[in-house]
C-alpha cells in the first residue's frame, strides 16, 4: 500500500535532513520508496519541501499533488500545502508557530506539537526536525519509529557523536508527545 508524506518549512529548519532520515528509515524497513525535494538553494530561510512515498509495490512517480499526511514546520508551509492533504489524511501542526484558527478543513486530522518550543526548551533549534521526525513516525506509523531511531543514531553517532545525546532527547519529546495525542484522538 503507497503512503505519503510532504514536509514543509524554511531553510535552515532541518527539513531536507528531516526527510533524508525518514527515507533511510523506509529503506531500513525494506520498503520501496521515493524522495522528492525542492527547495530554495539560494539562500537560507527560503522555502524548503520534500515529498516522501513508501510502498510494498513500484512507485509510479516521486511527486504527487495530493497526499496522505503534511508536516508543517512553519506558516507558509501550513497555508500552501494544507490543501494537498487527501481527504482523512493527517496534518502534523507546529503549534508554536501555527494556530488552531488557521485550520480550514473539516475532513483530515490536524495534530499539534509545539515542536519549536520543545526546541528551545533543549537548548537548540536545530533539533525541530529530530522532534517532527519522531512524532510523525510514532503518531502515523508509515514508517516505524524503531527504525527511525536506529537511523538517528547511525547518521548522528558516526558522523556528529557530539549531537547524539541532544538528538536522542529530541527523538524522545516527539515520540512521548506523539504518544500523548494518539490517546487524545
Amino acid at each position: 500500500m503507497e503512503k505519503s508524506v510532504l514536509m514543509g518549512g524554511f531553510g535552515g529548519q532541518g527539513v531536507q535532513t528531516c526527510g533524508k532520515l525518514l527515507i533511510k528509515a523506509a529503506n531500513e524497513e525494506d520498503k520501496i520508496a521515493t524522495f522528492y525535494s525542492e527547495y530554495g538553494g539560494v539562500m537560507r530561510g527560503g522555502t524548503s519541501n520534500c515529498t516522501i512515498i513508501t510502498s510494498d509495490e513500484e512507485i509510479g512517480a516521486p511527486n504527487i499533488k495530493i497526499v496522505n499526511n503534511v508536516v508543517a514546520f512553519n506558516i507558509p508551509s501550513f497555508n500552501k500545502f494544507e490543501p494537498r492533504v487527501l481527504p482523512g489524511g493527517t496534518m502534523v501542526v507546529n503549534s508554536t508557530l501555527i494556530d488552531k484558527e488557521m485550520y480550514k478543513r473539516d475532513d483530515i486530522t490536524y495534530v499539534e506539537i509545539p515542536a519549536t518550543e520543545l526546541s528551545q526548551q533543549l537548548g537548540s533549534s536545530k533539533v525541530l526536525n529530530i522532534i517532527l521526525l519522531a512524532f510523525f513516525c510514532e503518531y502515523t506509523e508509515m514508517i516505524s519509529t524503531d527504525a527511525a531511531r536506529k537511523i538517528v543514531a547511525e547518521e548522528f553517532g558516526n558522523k556528529r557523536p557530539e549531537l547524539m545525546e541532544l538528538n536522542t532527547k529530541a527523538f524522545d519529546i516527539g515520540v512521548e508527545w506523539a504518544v500523548k495525542a494518539k490517546k487524545n484522538n
